[in-house]
């Protein structure tokens, strides 16, 4: 065991995915639910401290670095992989369980990652292993978006490897660690982890390629690109001021888009962004309460979300149709999915007793402990947009609503099983969070069941909810329409492709001009070298062997004089 715990997470899973890619059936079953198993129990063995030192010139690369931060991403990423694994495995494409576990194995990495390069490497591997996920759908639509989000992805990267260049020619050190946001490398950084953690006008990718991946493959994308990126944030910016207003606003934004949206996984997509928001404002509000309760909320989140996301993925395989406008009436057929699905709603809506509740109560004090009234109203009323869009929207069109017609099935059992077992995790931490509490970074004292808390969410979510009654019995609330909706990506989607076309256009005449100059003159400089060249030409003809002589005989003369003189 000891000999386990001291591999880097990340080993177990790379060393498993060349075995799942050649097994079939039940063995290879068992080898995707034993991997991330046996990389739980190692992680309880392991002890804080720096291990796998490499050297690289004339640096050392620390490949697995543990402190209570990052064990408890460890310990998150490990539950959240046996989930999905349990979730896919009755995907039979091999592709995908490879991809998923490289992805897995990418995360860790980055997770437990010592220094700045090694965090780059597995930064780019996150976006590599995890676009496959997306491709493996097979569509032109999967295509497409999975061609956007890996340009993005590695944009990310590149920034982060700029940064790091930086970073190293001014310190001399590549420790990855707390970074001030000041200088171009602290900017750098900063960035790369935003455009990952889908920072306003950078998230278009998130929304744009996760409802494109496959049922199963949703799952494992909302589990851990955003996650590793939270983690970062927490490691390298704690306390910046300028995360608690990008947080606040990332929190509320989305709630305008995903009421709007037909298409539910999308309208989960809007959802991540949004509690990723509560994230980054824990992040940037810096305190130790506040900070615990960002990690706290990132746990729960990988489960909550995972089952939502999870309900969804159960929807589409087993009625090909995730469209709002296409679905209700499921819960006739589809009763287990239907329970699950709203204990993840009220679980994202932070109804108390279930998880989000727990942690979203400790941002919300820490935002009035650290005196940002105005940062706790966004955050209150971002809280009552959840219920709206993730706690109501996505129960009720998908189950109830109009009777669509559609009669399907529950889907199969390793399916339900994943999904009862995060709607266990939801209710057992909203219950017990002193559970959690005890693995977050800091020493926590706080109670989320006093009475003040209890009524105020309980009032809020009352007020929310009747609020959207109140929309939907006065014919004010958004139809649910066929529609494709744009928000950032509107700048590379529609603006940018005409703003191209506009310019070529005016570009066309002079590059035509330039173009006929550019050949005239070639074709005359061709028609010189053909006259001297070319088989009537004057360096072309065969010349007497005495004329030879005769000017060699002559250069020879010349030369002497002018040697002599």
């Amino acid at each position: 065991m000891t000999t386990i715990a001291s591999l880097p997470p990340f080993v177990l899973y790379f060393a498993a995915a060349l075995p799942v890619a050649l097994l079939r059936g039940w063995s290879r079953s068992l080898l995707l639910v034993l991997v991330p198993i046996a990389g739980g129990i190692s992680l309880l063995y392991a002890e804080p401290g720096a291990y796998w030192h490499v050297s690289l010139m004339q640096y050392q690369l620390i490949l697995y670095k543990v402190d209570k931060l990052a064990l408890l991403f460890g310990y998150l990423f490990q539950l959240a992989a046996f989930i999905a694994v349990v979730f896919s495995l009755h995907v039979r494409a091999t592709g995908e369980h490879v991809a998923g576990l490289l992805y897995v194995g990418s995360a860790l990495g980055a997770v437990f990652a010592g220094d700045l390069i090694t965090l780059f490497v597995f930064w780019e591997l996150l976006a590599i292993t995890s676009v496959f996920l997306v491709w493996a759908r097979r569509t032109p639509r999967a295509i497409a978006a999975g061609l956007r989000y890996l340009i993005i992805q590695i944009l990310s990267g590149v920034l982060l490897l700029a940064g790091a260049i930086v970073h190293v020619s001014q310190t001399g050190s590549i420790e990855f660690g707390y970074l001030s946001l000041g200088g171009l490398a602290s900017w750098l950084i900063f960035l790369a982890f935003g455009i990952k953690c889908a920072f306003p006008l950078l998230h278009s990718w998130l929304v744009d390629a996760y409802p494109e991946a496959t049922p199963t493959g949703t799952v494992f994308l909302a589990t851990f690109t955003t996650k590793v990126a939270v983690y970062a944030l927490a490691r390298a910016f704690p306390g910046t001021e300028l995360l608690i207003y990008i947080g606040a606003v990332m929190t509320c934004f989305p709630i305008f888009y995903a009421v709007i949206e037909n298409d539910l996984r999308r309208v989960l997509a809007y959802s991540t962004i949004n509690q990723l928001g509560f994230m980054v404002c824990g992040i940037g509000l810096g305190s130790a309460l506040a900070i615990n309760g960002a990690v706290a909320h990132a746990f729960n989140d990988v489960i909550f979300k995972g089952l939502l996301f999870m309900s969804m993925g159960a929807v589409l395989h087993v009625t090909g149709r995730i469209k709002a406008s296409d679905l209700g009436g499921l819960y006739k057929t589809m009763p287990i999915t239907t329970v699950l699905c709203i204990i993840g709603a009220a679980s994202i809506s932070a109804v108390p007793l279930f998880s989000a509740f727990v942690s979203k109560a400790l941002i919300l004090a820490a935002a009035l402990e650290e005196g940002h009234p105005l940062v706790w109203l966004a955050l209150l009323f971002a809280s009552a947009g959840v219920l709206e869009h993730a706690g109501i929207k996505i129960p009720f069109f998908a189950f109830f609503a109009h009777d669509s017609g559609v009669r399907a099935r529950e889907p199969p059992i390793n399916m339900l099983m994943a999904m009862s077992l995060a709607a266990i995790l939801c209710v057992f931490i909203g219950s017990y969070p002193w559970v959690l509490y005890d693995l977050l970074p800091h020493a926590l004292a706080f109670t989320p069941f006093d009475s003040t808390h209890v009524i105020a969410q309980i009032q809020l979510l009352l007020f929310a909810g009747l609020g959207v009654f109140w929309l939907m019995r006065r014919g004010w609330y958004p139809a649910e329409i066929r529609a494709i909706n744009l928000d950032a990506d509107w700048s590379y989607r529609w603006l940018g492709p005409r703003v191209t076309h506009a310019l070529t256009a005016l570009i066309r005449p002079t590059d035509a001009a330039v173009r006929r100059s550019v050949r005239h003159r070639l074709q005359t400089f061709l028609d010189a070298l053909f006259r001297h060249h070319g088989p009537q030409g004057v360096l072309a003809r065969s010349w007497p062997t005495g004329s030879m002589v005769i000017w060699v005989a002559i250069s020879l003369a010349v030369y002497l004089a002018l040697y002599y003189l």
